[in-house]
């Protein structure tokens, strides 16, 4: 059990992304001094909305350069540092043609390059690392064989390949990369968060996330002929970022933390947003599974295996050690989903039909 200093800086890595800065900012408001590492520090664009969380917080911001795959780059932001939140990590989903290039290197090999520079830094006693529940699962259809028929921590996921889920995979690999590192040391010690889907308001409209795909497919009247029966974990993100803060400060935190409030399919979330935007095109029917296989890897770009695999299938996460362990509370769906879709509409990322 390490029990971490506050007056100490905490070290969060990728601080510009989608859950780094809501993390970034609530460390600021608490009074944390935070050592925040981006690609460009210079550039304007993809750092001011951390400045302008800086902005009459009581805590200190210290922005830092590095590269996920620049060995030692991460050194000078640990220093001094007793907890460290590794949050950077490649996110593409789509539109790459070496998926190991893009999603498995720089998310291994990052992982790798923060944890040898906490083992050199001799502060840093324990490590939160942003993994996902595509560390937990590759495919829905796994749901049919896991225990109890619902996700736990006790999972890994088996079944994606750089070829097949290759995201998923990559999430899975850094994963596995970080606990060997922290197993052949004693002096920090690991703790993972594994989000389900992450939606909910981000404090920039640079950030990439799958959220913001689904969101803009429901409401740009791209799939008002229907949907597929694809079924999610959701998590807010102020909720994950929370835990990141509660997985480092809680001396009892250890191990593996599911971080899902609700599963909902896309025709639930576009009926559920449908209550609050009626002037917006969303879906108000599914598709049948034989007619998304068909149209799929035209329409969306997916494979037909993929289709097999996770169209019809219903989800259950165990988020009960998130709630019991690090005292998480969980926001209703509909607030989780109306801020994200009003903060789009805010942003001009959707237009009414």
């Amino acid at each position: 059990m390490q029990t971490i200093d506050s007056s100490k800086p905490v070290c969060v890595t990728g601080a510009s992304g989608y859950i780094a800065s809501w993390i970034v900012k609530l460390l600021l408001e608490r009074g944390f001094t935070v050592h925040a590492t981006v690609r460009d520090s210079d550039k304007a664009s993809s750092v001011a909305h951390l400045r302008k969380a800086a902005q009459g917080a009581s805590g200190k911001l210290v922005l830092f350069d590095a590269d996920l795959i620049k060995p030692g780059s991460f050194k000078a932001a640990i220093e001094g540092c007793e907890l460290v939140i590794h949050t950077a990590s490649p996110f593409v989903i789509r539109g790459f043609t070496d998926p190991y290039a893009a999603l498995v290197r720089p998310a291994v090999e990052g992982t790798e390059n923060v944890l040898d520079s906490c083992n050199a830094v001799q502060s840093v006693k324990r490590v939160v690392l942003t993994s996902s529940v595509a560390s937990i699962y590759g495919d829905a259809i796994e749901i049919l064989k896991v225990p109890g028929g619902i996700f736990t921590e006790q999972l890994w996921n088996n079944t994606s390949s750089e070829g097949h889920q290759p995201y998923s995979y990559s999430k899975v690999m850094a994963e596995r990369k970080a606990w060997d590192i922290c197993q052949e040391q004693s002096r920090w010690d690991l703790v993972t968060i594994n989000p389900s889907l992450v939606m909910g308001p981000s404090l920039t409209t640079q950030t990439q996330s799958t959220s913001i795909d689904v969101m803009r497919d429901l409401g740009s009247g791209r799939q008002r002929t229907g949907v597929p029966m694809l079924e999610f974990g959701i998590v807010d993100v102020r909720e994950v970022a929370n835990a990141h803060i509660l997985a480092g400060l809680n001396p009892k935190a250890e191990g593996r933390f599911i971080l899902s409030a609700h599963t909902a399919s896309l025709l639930q979330m576009a009926i559920v947003l449908r209550a609050s935007y009626p002037e917006y095109p969303l879906p108000a029917r599914q598709l049948p599974k034989f007619l998304v296989k068909l149209v799929a890897p035209i329409a969306a770009g997916v494979s037909r295996e993929f289709v097999q695999k996770n169209v019809g299938y219903a989800l259950r996460f165990d988020n009960s050690r998130s709630k019991d362990v690090l005292g998480v509370q969980y926001r209703p769906l509909t607030e989780t989903l109306c801020d994200h879709f009003q903060q789009m509409i805010d942003d001009g990322l959707l237009k009414r039909r």
